[in-house]
């Protein structure tokens, strides 16, 4: 219906007796029809706890510390299998290079072919053991371990079993860090003992007597002791078997300094598994498929 001048003229006058400075009151909603529910409320938000707090910033990977993992290898029916299993553990590891040297006068085929699909970054070295060290009972991947010192921190065998959690507890060595080793030296494990957090001795079943009786798997050294190191080596000359790892150790660090990880050495984070020997009984001494495998 037409709005009555009347009404306005009431409306204005009103608004000028309470001062002309305040508006109109505002129209109360229609009530909904009969039947219906009025429009719910949005729900409110929850309360953020007190004590909440926001996540960490993850660490860039770029920042990471590159673990540089030197892995020597010799051509072995099982070889392929184990560099296999061993690429296939690495590639799960942030920043991690991968020296992987032969023992042998020249690259293989086999291991050539390998480390070109092997999808990680990879330095593939050739370094041949001499004869008169081919022998039993001698240290072994000597000059294969050697070839890769100026960038290593880890001495990864193919024939060891790699937790993931091992790579994150290595790679804040500051100068040689240790840990427990599985299934080595005739026992289920062999570890370093810790007091204070300070290694103190040896759990081990295989001289005890050793400065350092500990699994070539069980350490890991810093880049930069390294560097500072320059002639630490593996020794051929004088070095008895199982006294590698301490000839090496004496030249680069003390007990004393030791850094103690896997939850002070009372976790196995890396197994000497080894592969079991293969049975090759029926394979014919002259090649008989009519197609070639490689294996």
């Amino acid at each position: 219906s037409p709005r009555r001048p009347g009404a306005a003229a009431g409306a204005e006058r009103s608004g000028a007796e309470r001062g002309g400075s305040s508006p109109p009151p505002p129209a109360h909603p229609r009530p909904p029809p009969a039947g219906t529910l009025p429009p719910a409320s949005p729900p409110s938000p929850p309360p953020r706890p007190a004590a909440a707090r926001a996540p960490a910033p993850r660490r860039p990977e770029a920042a990471l510390p590159t673990i540089y993992a030197i892995t020597p290898t010799y051509s072995r029916p099982v070889q392929k299998a184990e560099l296999t299993r061993l690429a296939n553990t690495f590639r799960q590891v942030a920043r991690l290079h991968w020296i992987l040297v032969e023992d042998a006068a020249a690259r293989s085929e086999l291991v050539s072919r390998f480390v070109a699909g092997a999808g990680l970054p990879c330095t593939h070295l050739h370094v041949p053991t001499p004869r008169r060290y081919k022998r039993p009972g001698l240290p072994r991947a000597t000059e294969q371990r050697n070839a890769g010192l100026p960038g290593v921190l880890f001495f990864a065998d193919d024939d060891n079993t790699y937790s993931l959690e091992l790579f994150q507890e290595m790679r804040t060595t500051r100068k040689v860090s240790v840990w427990p080793v599985g299934l080595v030296g005739g026992r289920r494990y062999e570890r370093p003992v810790v007091e204070n957090g300070k290694v103190v001795g040896w759990y081990t079943g295989w001289r005890a007597d050793r400065p350092f009786a500990i699994d070539m798997a069980g350490f890991a050294v810093s880049l930069q002791v390294i560097l500072s190191h320059p002639k630490a080596v593996f020794k051929r000359r004088g070095s008895q078997p199982g006294m590698q790892e301490s000839d090496f150790l004496k030249q680069i660090t003390t007990v004393e300094e030791l850094e103690p990880k896997a939850n002070n050495c009372t976790k196995v984070l890396v197994w000497h598994t080894r592969t079991e020997k293969v049975n090759l009984a029926n394979e014919p001494k002259y090649h008989l498929d009519t197609v070639s495998i490689e294996v």
